[in-house]
């Protein structure tokens, strides 16, 4: 007799009506957004104008000759981390590394090289890049030219220079042999962070049930999983929402602020653009800065993360624009029953399909030098991995498992997205090139331009999953992901048919929603976004109506949105945005949490509960910042760290016809006070005088630099826009929070009445990582001393700020 949770998920499954709906319809053409003809592939001819702080401005006259001086000059500021990319993309870590050593991409993998190498060899043993190469969901002509050219330009640069670099100078597994798949590969890697990278240990460890093994959740939660929708009510109160969350990736501080100020709103009477994103300090996830030129064609600069030949965060003489991570989900994970502990899984035509095994092997450095061969196994079905994740309630149980689908993992549109994207010459053009493309990943675009509109839209990589189509195809526990964390899980019995992703006539592809569905707003007085869903693009503009795959509407904003906002409120109160004051805004280093704490003396009565006459002293004394020279900026952040959430805190709740201003009134109960008290107990059992400056104990940790104060705190909690963290810090370890993530690329670009640009940018972490450079470390000084570059733009800019000159030809 089956249990009654398998009856319950039958009958969700047969009680639906028999239909099934046709396979995907074909995807959208190969090159959605111009192309020009096939290039010649060598010889290329470049030139690099290097100005301060090691800014390379690249000029050629076609693509291929435009990605090789990129990748030329990315391999000058950052050759260990592109080899470390390269080596990744190749599945060969364990092979040079050790399988047991651990792969960090400071964003969502956390996994042994073992695990990385398993993942990446089977997708070369499936040919998955390979194949969507030579598919209409592949990248266009000039998009195979520059990364091409790019990685010919990183050859060169190995053959001709000798790496000085002590992260990597001793390897002698680097050569001059990357080719454009291994670039394509980590391309390909860097679109699934917000999806398939989040399940990589689940997947490669994923098998079937045993005896020891019954994939079933060890939660502390005395409930069985849930097989009705009264039952998931019940298990969704003890579930830990934001454990959970933060497990798909979502609400961690991964993420960034935005803010575009329309004509109507700034003294110019055109667009300005603040840009921040908080990514790693560290490791493949950096960015680095590039100016990109073909003469009366192709002009752009800004940020490019490393490994990319285009501009990906930046601005050209019309347009800026920035982005931020978006809530959207970019899979949907399917529950197939099982009838066994194994593998076999029921269809709806009633028969029993079996999970395909993948075996791969991985050759792995043993310690005496010599290579072994290991296997591991990775189980697939026609959606997609099967993951084996019990604390994400998908667990591979003898009843059923769970398999994702991940429409990131369906296309490699992503270069000829931000490509084409540098070409615009209006908000308006902007977006309609990123749908045009159909390739923006896992981020919302914020953008201003000289006519004075500015653009909030998440019109990134969503797949086709209606709320009506949800709705019909939860499983019980697909209900319970989707109560909680806002992720449905649908039904695998059902996956090929009724429960299939949808298909839009305007999008570039099958199987993701097209631009109709997405949320975006254009406008000429002001958006934002700060990792909150698309809902409050501003304070008075609200986007609802949208499928919940790609966000909550309604729900409550974090005091890091509630920041920034009232940045531009309280600006606008007095007068228009101007660029000084909306550049000014990095570094204001208001602190809303406290803001919104200390009304009406709570804060302060909060702490003399505690009996801490010292500590208490202090922080009322504080200035509510988080500016290096404040006193008392770690107490306050160590208590918002540990405070109790929702109405144990707040005794005015969230209210949606008020988001910027609730929920507040801090609450000054037990729970409280005793988080109060265990903020001050940690910095006094950290050694930490209560009256020591931020700037004494905040300081930069990245690879070589030293402990430069640094300005700025915790993000969601404190209600800091110039959001930084200490995430496996690489110096300066001793001190009490070394930042190795958060504001990063920082840019503020202005379009001026006498037709000019005005870009003021800081790369926190600064260009080169080898220590040795002068441009190792003097951009985070900048950063600590809170002073801006200016952009060199135009030729004469450059030309004044020029060091040297390197001219490239060849191939």
């Amino acid at each position: 007799m089956r249990s009654p949770r398998v009856l319950a998920l039958l009958a969700a499954s047969l009680a639906l009506p028999a239909l099934a709906l046709a396979g995907p319809a074909g995807a959208g053409p190969a090159d959605a957004s111009p192309s020009p003809s096939v290039e010649a592939a060598a010889p290329y001819d470049a030139t690099i104008r290097i100005t301060a702080h090691g800014i390379p401005h690249i000029t050629a006259s076609d693509w291929g000759s435009l990605g090789y001086g990129s990748g030329y000059a990315t391999a000058s500021s950052s050759i260990c981390n592109l080899a470390d990319t390269v080596l990744t993309a190749r599945g060969q870590r364990s092979r040079y590394l050790g399988g047991e050593g651990r792969y960090r991409d400071g964003v969502s993998l956390d996994a042994s090289n073992l695990q990385v190498d398993a993942f990446v060899t089977d997708l070369h043993n499936r040919k998955v890049v390979e194949t969507l190469l030579a598919s209409p969901a592949g990248p266009t002509t000039r998009a195979r030219a520059m990364v091409k050219g790019y990685t010919a330009g990183i050859n060169r640069w190995l053959r001709e220079n000798e790496i000085t670099d002590p992260a990597c100078r001793d390897e002698d597994w680097i050569k001059p042999d990357a080719t454009e798949l291994d670039l394509w590969y980590g391309v390909y890697m860097a679109n699934l962070i917000a999806s398939s990278g989040n399940f990589l240990k689940e997947i490669v460890e994923a098998d079937p049930p045993t005896l020891d093994d019954p994939g079933l959740p060890v939660l502390g939660i005395d409930l069985p999983l849930p097989t009705t929708k009264e039952e998931v009510a019940a298990y969704a109160k003890q579930v830990d929402k934001q454990a959970l969350l933060e497990s798909f990736g979502q609400d961690d501080d991964f993420g960034s602020n935005a803010t575009a100020i329309g004509g109507d709103k700034s003294s110019t009477g055109r667009g300005l653009l603040l840009g921040n994103p908080h990514f790693p300090w560290v490791g493949r996830y950096k960015f680095t800065q590039q100016h990109l030129t073909i003469p009366g064609r192709y002009d752009v600069a800004g940020a490019s993360l490393i490994g990319s030949p285009v501009v990906n965060i930046g601005w050209n003489k019309d347009v800026a624009w920035s982005h931020t991570v978006s809530t959207a989900y970019r899979f949907t994970p399917y529950e197939y029953l099982t009838v066994g502990p194994g593998p076999l899984y029921l269809t709806a035509s009633g028969l029993l399909r079996k999970a395909e095994r993948r075996f791969v092997d991985v050759q792995v450095k043993q310690a005496d030098g010599s290579l072994a061969s290991v296997r591991e196994d990775l189980w697939r079905t026609p959606q997609g991995y099967v993951i084996d994740s019990p604390s994400q309630f998908m667990g591979w149980s003898p009843l059923s498992f769970w398999a994702i689908r991940d429409a990131n993992a369906e296309h490699l549109r992503t270069i000829d997205t931000f490509l084409a994207m540098g070409e615009a010459t209006s908000s308006r053009d902007l977006l309609a090139k990123q749908d045009a493309g159909g390739g923006m990943p896992w981020v919302n675009t914020t953008a201003a331009d000289r006519r004075g509109e500015v653009l909030y839209a998440d019109h990134s990589v969503v797949p086709h999953v209606t709320n009506a189509m949800a709705n019909r195809c939860l499983t019980p526990v697909g209900l319970l992901l989707k109560t909680v964390a806002g992720l449905p899980g649908l039904n695998g019995l059902l996956a090929d048919g009724l429960c299939m992703w949808g298909t839009d006539a305007d999008a570039q592809r099958a199987g993701i929603l097209g631009p109709a569905k997405l949320p975006a707003v254009v406008r000429r007085d002001w958006v934002m976004n700060a990792n909150d869903s698309y809902w409050t693009p501003n304070d008075k503009v609200r986007l609802e109506g949208y499928a919940n795959i790609i966000g909550c509407e309604k729900c409550a904003r974090t005091m890091r949105t509630r920041m920034v906002q009232q940045y531009v409120v309280d600006r606008l109160a007095v007068g228009k945005e101007t660029p000084a004051t909306l550049r000014g805004h990095e570094f204001e280093n208001r602190v809303r949490a406290a803001e919104v704490m200390r009304a009406g003396g709570k804060l302060d009565e909060v702490c003399a509960r505690t009996g801490e006459t010292e500590a208490c002293a202090v922080l009322k004394a504080w200035d509510g910042h988080s500016d290096t020279t404040s006193v008392g900026t770690h107490l306050f952040e160590a208590f918002v760290e540990r405070a109790p959430t929702g109405t144990n805190l707040w005794s005015v709740p969230f209210d949606p016809k008020d988001p910027l201003n609730t929920p507040r009134g801090l609450k000054t109960g037990t729970a409280v006070v005793k988080a109060m008290q265990e903020a001050i107990d940690a910095v006094r059992d950290a050694g930490v005088p209560f009256d020591a400056a931020w700037g004494t104990l905040q300081v930069a940790g990245d690879r070589g630099a030293p402990p430069l104060p640094i300005s700025g705190g915790n993000g969601d909690l404190a209600g800091n826009a110039n959001a930084v963290a200490s995430r496996d810090p690489a110096s300066n370890t001793d001190r009490y929070k070394p930042i190795s993530y958060g504001s990063s690329h920082i840019q503020a670009v202005s379009y001026l009445a006498n037709g000019s640009v005005d870009a003021r940018t800081l790369l926190t972490y600064s260009q080169y990582e080898d220590p040795a450079s002068p441009w190792s470390w003097d951009q985070t000084k900048l950063y600590s001393q809170e002073q801006w570059v200016r952009f060199p733009w135009t030729s004469a800019q450059i030309d004044a700020a020029l060091v040297r000159t390197v001219s490239l030809a060849g191939s």
